[in-house]
């Protein structure tokens, strides 16, 4: 594998299990509390037969990420970045260590505990058949959402699914959960290129959403559970923000701002000759 011109965030590696997997579940995470704790709980049961857990943390102060309780519920290793960047970084350091491991898939979610982990044989089974991009949904048939605030879920269908949906030439329901399944192949797709640090904050979500099903690789929307807390909802960025944020980094999708330049393509594939 060629990884010359990755931009890959520094970052801290503890591993504390060998790979027993062809995938792996990526988990990013900032000060996510007791909510990861109870997700790798519910996750034991995968982790232990099918699945090697993989944790993305950008940097937690909360002591969630007690190396004790990690290796108790199976993670096999603990990925700290000490860079700058966000959500987008965490996943290029998660991407970048999982395909020098040599998974075969990787499926990622969120470390808040909202979704549904119990779908995972889902992604596997799907990522099994030969598709490379496999998007969960609360919205397709046999999904569910709880307590999604209504602002989230109006932004989500009149703005976000639509437009995603339009550059990708394919119809997605619900393009910014971030449970997700991903194929080697696409994630070293030289017409890609994920690993740039033009992908800082959320831009990594959208531009994959868009660019699997434009490539040519097999998509697919599944059914997943995403439940909210009741109340005030937890967040990390206000609603204000986001929005802003969301709404630039459509536009800039819209302007091709991060697709492949012809330049970039002077290098081979990163998988280097097809066989």
């Amino acid at each position: 594998m060629n990884t010359d011109g990755w931009k890959v965030p520094a970052f801290e590696l503890e591993e504390f299990k060998p790979k027993k997997s062809k995938y792996c579940v990526c988990i990013p995470v900032i000060n996510e509390g007791d909510k990861i704790k109870r997700q790798l709980e519910k996750l034991k049961p995968f982790s232990s037969e099918i699945i090697d857990l993989i944790i993305l943390d950008g940097g937690s102060t909360d002591d969630s990420l007690n190396r004790e309780f990690l290796v108790s519920n199976n993670v096999r290793a603990l990925l700290t970045k000490k860079d700058k960047g966000k959500l987008s970084a965490q996943l290029r350091m998660g991407f970048a260590y999982c395909l020098r491991e040599q998974y075969e898939g990787i499926i990622t979610v969120d470390g808040n505990n909202k979704d549904s982990v119990e779908s995972i044989p889902l992604f596997i089974e799907k990522l099994e058949e030969g598709y490379d991009f496999v998007q969960g949904s609360r919205y397709v048939p046999g999904g569910q959402e709880i307590n999604t605030p209504l602002s989230r879920k109006m932004a989500i269908k009149l703005i976000h699914a639509p437009f995603i949906s339009f550059m990708a030439k394919f119809h997605y329901t619900d393009t910014t959960n971030g449970f997700r399944g991903h194929s080697t192949r696409l994630l070293l797709d030289s017409n890609l290129q994920p690993f740039r640090d033009i992908f800082d904050t959320y831009e990594l979500l959208a531009y994959l959403s868009v660019k699997a099903p434009r490539l040519g690789y097999r998509t697919i929307e599944i059914p997943v559970k995403r439940v909210y807390p009741k109340g005030k909802v937890p967040t990390k960025i206000s609603p204000w923000k986001g929005n802003i944020l969301l709404i630039k980094i459509l536009l800039d999708l819209y302007k091709k701002k991060y697709d492949v330049q012809p330049a970039q393509l002077n290098y081979k594939n990163a998988i280097g000759e097809r066989q």
